[in-house]
């Protein structure tokens, strides 16, 4: 494929740029009036037209003239397989219930479980392929999908055999994080160390036997996961290979930021609520911090403090967190404006934590996420735009025109 009179070939970080940290996300290299070919799914070589090859003239070409080309984006934070959506509490949440008294109400986590112990593997299955389908044609590349929503040793394997089966079927990488730590089931609610031994002696083993997870997660927060409950069970899945990935600090400074570091995450993920003690831990850490403003917009919680984050020279990432309870979309385009209108960060560090920097919460950046020779060629082709600031900015409206996945054009 060889694609020309690119208007903007965006986010051209040379191939062993991993991640980018602090000011780093300011800088977004665009190559303007570009052309790139693609060989073998991977992109091969890309340059200026005023330079084009003579030697390649020959080949067919997608004209892109007034158009943008930008790496696909890394989505780090899903939970895309669940039974059933959950707008009946969407009322509660428009009366001004909060997150712990829809839970405690019977909706919340222990709603969806309860949904998808019932629900068949083809039926969560099919129901996840309609999202991720739908996810890429608005641009992702790449996605992370969480379990979580099981509870028990059967519902979980069963979310996590979806997800394989999900990797098997769609032309995008997909890493699985193993999350039964979401919520404890009613009947392990006086009795926590109960439902962590069963994660631990039953659940883990039959994921490991199975190859089932690339990452261990925990809801490290009040009423939740307590920070020694986390750290218990973070070595527990460390021991069987997989790394963490923590849910931290959405509701309140609960310590997690300090057990995540402790226990090498990979990510920590929400941080809607933070403190400079909170910054000064991540300091000393090569954990990408994860923010996922959508969720605070649906929620109408407080939005993290992603300049502070940049200030004190952290890796940020973006995500949707894509869930039926809290997060009801998987736009990341949507990720992209809200980062820019709501955590006022700049156009170019939003694109930048919604591509290099969420591969690297996946441990992908070095085939996804930026423009380079050798990477994997998922890509999208946007509408014409004046600018690429156009794109966060045109929030109601998709600029996504065409997705390229490896090296080809996806139809869904």
């Amino acid at each position: 494929m060889l694609i020309t009179n690119i208007k903007g070939l965006v986010g051209l970080h040379p191939k062993d740029k991993l991640v980018l940290r602090g000011g780093e996300l300011d800088h977004l290299p665009v190559l303007e009036n570009a052309w790139i070919l693609i060989e073998d799914g991977l992109i091969k070589d890309f340059g200026e037209m005023k330079r084009f090859p003579s030697t390649i003239a020959h080949l067919p070409s997608y004209n892109a003239e007034g158009r943008y080309v930008f790496p696909s984006w890394c989505d780090s934070h899903t939970h895309i397989v669940f039974a059933a959506s959950r707008e009946e509490e969407f009322s509660m949440k428009i009366q001004g219930k909060t997150y712990e008294e829809i839970a405690a109400a019977g909706g919340g986590i222990l709603n969806s479980a309860n949904k998808l112990q019932k629900a068949t593997e083809d039926e969560l299955f099919e129901s996840a392929a309609v999202r991720l389908k739908q996810m890429i044609l608005q641009g992702t590349g790449a996605v992370e999908i969480k379990s979580g929503y099981g509870l028990t040793t059967e519902s979980e394997i069963k979310m996590l055999r979806v997800i394989s089966r999900l990797k098997a079927h769609f032309p995008i990488p997909i890493k699985a994080t193993f999350l039964a730590a979401h919520a404890f089931p009613a009947e392990f609610k006086n009795d926590h160390q109960g439902y962590i031994n069963l994660i631990i002696d039953k659940m883990l083993p039959r994921i490991a036997e199975e190859n089932l997870a690339d990452y261990i997660d925990a809801f490290c927060e009040k009423g939740f996961f307590s920070v020694e409950e986390t750290d218990q069970i973070l070595k527990a899945g460390a021991k069987y290979g997989l790394k963490p990935k923590i849910h931290a600090n959405q509701l309140s400074v609960s310590g997690a930021i300090e057990v995540a570091v402790k226990n090498k995450a990979i990510s920590v993920d929400h941080l809607e609520e933070s403190n400079p003690e909170t910054i000064e831990t991540l300091r000393n850490a090569d954990t990408i911090v994860t923010l996922l403003p959508s969720c605070s917009f649906y929620l109408s919680i407080p939005f993290a403090d992603a300049k502070s984050f940049i200030k004190a020279d952290l890796p940020v990432a973006l995500a949707t967190d894509y869930n039926p309870g809290s997060t009801p979309s998987g736009n990341m385009n949507f990720v992209v404006s809200l980062g820019c209108i709501k955590m006022k960060m700049f156009p170019e560090q939003a694109i930048n934590a919604a591509t290099l920097n969420g591969a690297a919460a996946m441990e992908l950046s070095d085939n996804y996420g930026s423009i380079a020779v050798g990477k994997k060629a998922n890509l999208f082709i946007t509408k014409p735009m004046p600018s690429i600031a156009y794109l966060p900015y045109s929030f109601g409206e998709s600029q996504v025109d065409t997705v390229i996945l490896n090296g080809e054009i996806y139809h869904g």
